[in-house]
C-alpha cells in the first residue's frame, strides 16, 4: 500500500454527528414549543377574544332602525307623515375613486350641486363604512336606468328609507318643526347605541320637544355572512319598538284662517281654550316650508332664509317679544282692585297729561285733549293712559311687578316648546342687573300702560286672557293632548299645570271682565267695531310704540316709515258667557288695535265659535 494512503477518524465523526443531531434536536423543541405555547394562548389564555373576534367575522350585528311617531291636529289631520322612498347612496369604502363614481353618476342620472354639498358634509360626519346618500327620492325610471348600469358602480346601490313630510308645509312649520340629519352635536346630547341607523332628529317644534317619545327604541338582527361578507342567514332579531304618535290641541284649519287673516302683514295669533290651555292656534306670519329641511337644505337657500327681512324661521308667537301697550290695563286695573287703591266708584281726571309731583315733565295721553273723570271700566273702556299713570305710580314698581308675576309676564309659560322666550317684566332688581342703574318713578309711570322696558309675547298675552275668562285658573298652554300607541290605540293625556291666581274678593274678576265686554259693547269701546249678533266678546286693544316721540312732537302715522309705525294689538276671549276661546294677536307695525289687529281676532273666533272653518285648509299637500 502506498505511504500516502489516510485512514478516517470514524469516532470524532461520529461525535460531530451527534452533537449536531442534539443541537438540531433541540432547535425543533424549541420551536415546537413556541407553537404549543402559542396555541395554549390562542386556545387557552385568550379563547374568549378570539373566539368574539372569530363570530365577529362570522356574524354582522345589524341595526334596525324603529319608526317615527306621526303627528296630528286635533281633527287627526296628518301633520308630520313617513313617507316610504328610494335613495341612491354610497358606501366610500367600497368605492376605487369618489370622485370618478360621482361623475360618471351625474352622467348617468344627473347629481346636483346640492347632491354633492350633502354628500360631502355626511361624508365628514360618517364613518368611511356607511351608507351615504348622493341622489334622494329617485324616480323608478331613475332606479331602473341604475340597476342595468350596476355593475359599473361598485360600493353604490339603492335603499329603500323612510322620509318624513310635512303636508301642511309653512301652515304648521312654527308648531310641528321639522326633523334633519344627526349632527355631531346631536351626539353629545343623545344616547348614540340607540339611534344606531337612525339618520333624523327633531331639530325644531313638537318634533324637538317630543323626540324621545317620536323616536322609539332601536331593534337589533344578528346576521350569519360569509366570507365575502354577504348575509347567509338571520340568526336572531330584536324587532324595534316604533316610536309613539301625537296628536295636537292645535286645530290646523283653525291656524290656516288665523294667517290668512294676517293678509300680507306679518304678526302672530295665539288661540288657547280657557277651560284647560290646550293651544287651538299658533299662528307666525311668514312662514316657511319644512321639507327641504328633512335631507339638508342647500347652503344658498337657508341663507336666503336667515337674511330675509321678515324672518320667516322666527317664532313671533313665542320668540316675539314686544311691548304689551294698552292690553295690560286690564290686569293693571285687577291690581288697583286687588290692592286696595281702587273701587268701582273711584274716578280719576284726566286733562290728556300725567305730571308727577314736582316734575314738569307730562307723560302724554293718547287723546289730546283728554278724557275727563274716569272710573276703571271706563278707563279701560276708553283705554285711558292718564288713568293707569296714575294708577302705576300708587301701586309702585315693587307691588306692581309682584302681581304681574302672578300671570307669568317676565316667565315662561311652560309651554311645550323648544324656544319660548321670556319677555322682560320690569323691576328694580332687572334694572340694577342689566345697566348698574337705579330705578326712577318716571319709569313706574309707563310701565302702567305696557310701554317703557316691558316685553311679553303673543303667547303670554294669551294665557294671561285665558286666565281672566276663566276666574283666576292660569293653565300652562299646551300643544300636546294626547300620545297615542298605534298598535294598541291607547291614548294617553298629556294635561299641563295649573295654579290658580289669589284673589281678594272674587268679584273683582267680574268687574275686569264686565270692562272688557265694554271695550267691544259700549258706544266708546276702543273695539266696537267687531261687536257682533252671534255672540259676545270680551276684549282689549293695545298700541306698542316702535320708537318714542319727542315731548313736544307729535306722531303722523301717514309720515312715519312703515317698519317704524306702531304695533297694533288685541285680547279677547268669547263667548262672554261660556269661554271657549282666548285670543291674542299681534300685528307688526299695523297702528291701531281696534283697526287692525282687532278685526284678525274676530275672524279667527267666528271660525271657532261659528263653525266656518274649512274640513281641509287649503294650501296642504296630500
Amino acid at each position: 500500500m502506498s505511504g500516502n494512503l489516510e485512514f478516517k477518524n470514524y469516532q470524532q465523526e461520529g461525535r460531530l454527528f451527534t452533537h449536531r443531531a442534539i443541537t438540531a434536536g433541540l432547535f425543533v423543541i424549541v420551536l415546537l414549543g413556541g407553537i404549543v405555547g402559542r396555541m395554549i394562548y390562542l386556545q387557552i389564555i385568550d379563547h374568549e377574544h378570539f373566539t368574539t373576534l372569530a363570530q365577529d367575522n362570522r356574524v354582522k350585528l345589524i341595526p334596525l332602525p324603529p319608526t317615527r311617531g306621526l303627528i296630528y291636529d286635533r281633527q287627526n289631520r296628518p301633520l308630520a307623515l313617513n313617507r316610504p322612498a328610494f335613495n341612491l347612496e354610497i358606501v366610500p369604502e367600497l368605492v376605487p375613486d369618489i370622485e370618478r363614481t360621482l361623475e360618471d353618476l351625474d352622467v348617468l342620472l344627473g347629481i346636483s350641486e346640492q347632491d354633492r354639498e350633502r354628500f360631502h358634509r355626511l361624508r365628514r360626519q360618517k364613518r368611511h363604512f356607511e351608507s351615504i346618500p348622493i341622489k334622494l327620492d329617485i324616480t323608478q325610471e331613475e332606479a331602473a336606468l341604475f340597476a342595468v348600469n350596476r355593475h359599473k358602480f361598485p360600493g353604490v346601490s339603492i335603499k329603500a328609507r323612510l322620509t318624513r313630510t310635512y303636508p301642511m308645509k309653512e301652515i304648521m312649520a312654527h308648531v310641528v318643526g321639522y326633523v334633519g340629519r344627526i349632527s355631531l352635536k346631536d351626539l353629545k346630547t343623545i344616547d348614540a347605541s340607540n339611534y344606531a341607523g337612525t339618520t333624523y332628529i327633531g331639530k325644531t317644534g313638537v318634533e324637538r320637544s317630543y323626540e324621545n317619545t317620536l323616536h322609539g327604541q332601536v331593534g337589533m338582527q344578528e346576521v350569519e355572512v360569509n366570507a365575502l361578507g354577504k348575509a347567509v342567514r338571520v340568526l336572531q332579531e330584536t324587532p324595534p319598538q316604533p316610536g309613539r304618535s301625537l296628536r295636537l290641541h292645535v286645530d290646523a284649519a283653525l291656524q290656516k284662517v288665523a294667517l290668512d287673516a294676517l293678509g300680507d302683514v306679518n304678526g302672530a295669533v295665539v288661540a288657547i281654550d280657557p277651560r284647560n290651555g290646550g293651544i287651538l292656534a299658533l299662528a307666525s306670519k311668514p312662514g316657511y316650508d319644512t321639507n327641504p329641511f328633512v335631507e339638508g337644505i342647500s347652503s344658498k337657500a337657508y341663507k336666503a332664509l336667515q337674511t330675509d327681512p321678515n324672518k320667516p324661521l322666527y317664532n313671533r308667537a313665542v320668540q316675539g317679544t314686544y311691548p304689551p301697550g294698552s292690553t295690560i290695563k286690564p290686569f293693571m286695573g285687577l291690581a288697583g282692585l286687588e290692592l286696595g287703591l281702587l273701587d268701582l266708584k273711584e274716578k280719576k281726571y284726566c286733562p290728556g297729561f300725567f305730571q308727577l309731583p314736582g316734575h314738569d315733565h307730562k307723560y302724554r295721553d293718547w287723546k289730546k285733549g283728554g278724557h275727563g273723570p274716569m272710573d276703571v271700566d271706563a278707563a279701560i273702556t276708553q283705554s285711558c293712559d292718564v288713568f293707569f299713570y296714575e294708577l302705576a305710580h300708587e301701586i309702585g314698581i315693587d307691588k306692581l311687578q309682584q302681581y304681574l308675576k302672578q300671570f307669568r309676564f317676565g316667565e315662561k309659560t311652560g309651554i311645550d316648546l323648544v324656544g319660548e322666550r321670556k319677555g322682560i317684566r320690569p323691576s328694580r332688581e332687572w334694572k340694577r342687573r342689566r345697566y348698574k342703574q337705579v330705578w326712577f318713578p318716571g319709569e313706574t309711570v309707563i310701565i302702567g300702560i305696557g310701554q317703557g322696558a316691558f316685553q311679553a309675547t303673543p303667547l303670554q298675552l294669551a294665557a294671561a286672557t285665558a286666565a281672566i275668562a276663566n276666574g283666576g285658573h292660569y293653565h300652562e298652554p299646551r300643544l300636546v293632548a294626547e300620545v297615542l300607541d298605534e298598535t294598541t290605540g291607547e291614548a294617553t293625556p298629556q294635561p299641563g299645570k295649573t295654579h290658580d291666581i289669589p284673589v281678594r274678593n272674587p268679584s273683582d274678576w267680574d268687574k275686569i271682565r264686565d270692562a272688557m265686554v265694554h271695550v267691544v259693547e259700549g258706544p266708546r269701546g276702543t273695539a266696537r267695531r267687531i261687536k257682533n249678533e252671534h255672540y259676545r266678546i270680551a276684549g282689549k286693544t293695545g298700541t306698542a310704540q316702535v320708537f318714542s316721540v319727542a315731548q313736544d312732537a307729535e306722531y303722523d302715522e301717514e309720515t312715519v316709515a312703515e317698519k317704524m309705525r306702531d304695533h297694533a294689538l288685541f285680547i279677547a276671549y268669547a263667548p262672554v258667557e261660556d269661554p271657549q276661546i282666548a285670543v291674542a294677536v299681534i300685528v307688526e307695525n299695523g297702528g291701531h288695535g281696534g283697526a287692525t289687529a282687532a278685526p284678525v281676532a274676530k275672524k279667527v273666533m267666528d271660525a271657532w265659535l261659528l263653525g266656518t272653518t274649512p274640513t281641509e285648509p287649503e294650501g296642504a299637500s296630500q
